[in-house]
């Protein structure tokens, strides 16, 4: 009797071992559970996007070119000013001073080149009796009138007046020389004089005020960069200085247009167009890592005007590098990379998943089949190559569909071919995406998103680079 009911335990758990046995077999055979999406045509935009400053495209720091005290002081900072409006003196004392000694120095050396060209005069005149008094010694001489000596005398008389009046005429040059060093001395230190009053270089607003009315200026040199007293800024152009990186700085091209926000004027996008590229890196400061990123100036001028703006408000740029009309897009998530086994003519060899392990009832037998063994030899002309691409569902299986993408962004990414309009590729889970093998059965949780009508005008952003 006992042996009986140990007979039935034994035949209820095998029955209960086989059904579940049975479950858990069909619940493998289900697939992996996915989320996918219908590959549709959709407008995309790619855009480039780096932060940077507001400048203006006009600025100028005045700076003293000469040492003194501020006696007057004409703007505060803040202040807007127009093209040759006051904006402050320093003490014209010593540079007054130097204008008149420089130009006593002129006029002396102009009365002393007058007195040169009298003597050159006088010079000239004395030459000219000399030469008088010669030929009558001459004429006398031929008529025998007059003595040797005379004439001799007469002679060297002229030679010495002609060698006056070179002496005379090179005094003249001396002093042509020494009046026109003169006048230069005098031309500096006028411009030394008109450096003591500042006005405005042209309309625009005074950014910067570092000097107050009773200071020294200190002149700038080699090592001293001197006081920059003002700065005047022009912001009836506004330009917004940004750093690119190095890998999105080929997409970019002068005159592509761009939409800049400023950080301190909330919910407002201004429209700007790119005007400048830089051609060399922006020089890191010395105690920069090594690892900083290389980046380039770019420069976005803005159309119209920012209101309340200043200079080194911080802006982030969008530019516009490229758009497309109705083309065949994919979620960003499908994209996946795969080490595909290539042949001699470049054909896909599609290798599925290794056989899973399954469970099954014997006594005295192994309870679950071996794995086949991966071949990991590859065959004359074989080779392994990683590949872009996507796992499409087709007839509930997933199929790797290697890809060609044009422009790339946040969530879509444009392909050239590979797809067509139609096809669902698998957007997720990532780790069932990553895990996924050749001909895996899979099944969706949820139905494809979106419709053929909304992708036609979605106008979906999509970015080069975050």
């Amino acid at each position: 009797m006992l042996r009986k009911k140990w007979l039935w335990a034994i035949v209820v758990l095998l029955v209960v071992g086989a059904i579940a046995a049975g479950v858990y077999s069909r619940r493998l055979d289900r697939g992996i559970t996915v989320s996918a999406e219908s590959i549709h045509q959709r407008d995309l935009e790619a855009i480039v996007s780096a932060s940077g400053k507001i400048e203006p495209e006009k600025t100028v720091n005045i700076s003293a070119q000469s040492m003194g005290r501020v006696t007057r002081l004409g703007v505060k900072e803040g202040d807007r000013v127009k093209a040759g409006q006051f904006l402050l003196q320093i003490d014209a004392v010593t540079a007054q001073a130097a204008v008149r000694r420089d130009e006593a120095a002129v006029a002396g050396a102009r009365t002393a080149l007058e007195q040169s060209r009298v003597s050159l005069q006088s010079a000239r005149a004395s030459l000219d009796l000399a030469r008088q008094a010669l030929k009558r010694q001459q004429e006398l001489w031929e008529g025998g009138l007059t003595t040797r000596e005379t004439l001799e005398r007469a002679e060297a008389d002229v030679q010495i007046r002609e060698s006056d009046l070179h002496a005379r005429d090179e005094e003249i040059k001396n002093r042509e020389t020494q009046l026109r060093q003169q006048q230069a001395g005098l031309q500096s230190s006028q411009h030394s004089l008109s450096q003591v009053r500042f006005e405005a270089p042209f309309d625009g607003i005074v950014t910067r005020r570092n000097i107050e009315e009773g200071e020294n200026v200190v002149v700038g040199t080699m090592n001293n960069a001197g006081t920059v007293l003002l700065t005047v800024a022009d912001l009836s152009v506004i330009e917004a200085e940004i750093e690119v990186d190095e890998t999105d700085i080929p997409f970019v091209q002068l005159g592509q247009k761009a939409k800049v926000t400023v950080d301190a004027i909330p919910d407002k996008t201004f429209a700007g167009t790119v005007t400048e590229i830089g051609n060399s890196p922006i020089q890191a400061t010395s105690t920069a890592s090594a690892t900083t990123a290389t980046n380039f100036k770019v420069t976005v001028t803005i159309d119209g005007q920012i209101p309340d703006v200043r200079p080194g408000f911080t802006c982030t740029a969008e530019i516009t590098t490229a758009t497309r009309a109705n083309v065949v897009s994919a979620p960003i998530q499908a994209l996946t990379v795969r080490e595909l086994l290539y042949d001699a003519q470049g054909n896909i060899i599609h290798e599925t998943r290794p056989p899973k392990k399954r469970f099954q009832f014997s006594f005295g037998q192994q309870s679950a089949t071996a794995a086949a063994p991966v071949r990991t030899e590859l065959l004359p002309g074989q080779k392994r190559q990683e590949t872009e691409g996507v796992f499409v569902i087709r007839d509930g299986k997933a199929t790797f569909v290697p890809v060609t993408l044009g422009i790339a962004g946040e969530r879509y990414l444009e392909v050239t071919s590979g797809l067509k309009e139609g096809d669902r590729v698998i957007t997720g889970p990532f780790e069932s995406v990553r895990g996924l093998y050749e001909d895996d059965a899979v099944n969706t949780a949820t139905p494809a998103t979106g419709s053929a009508a909304e992708s036609q005008t979605g106008g979906v952003r999509v970015r080069v680079s975050g």
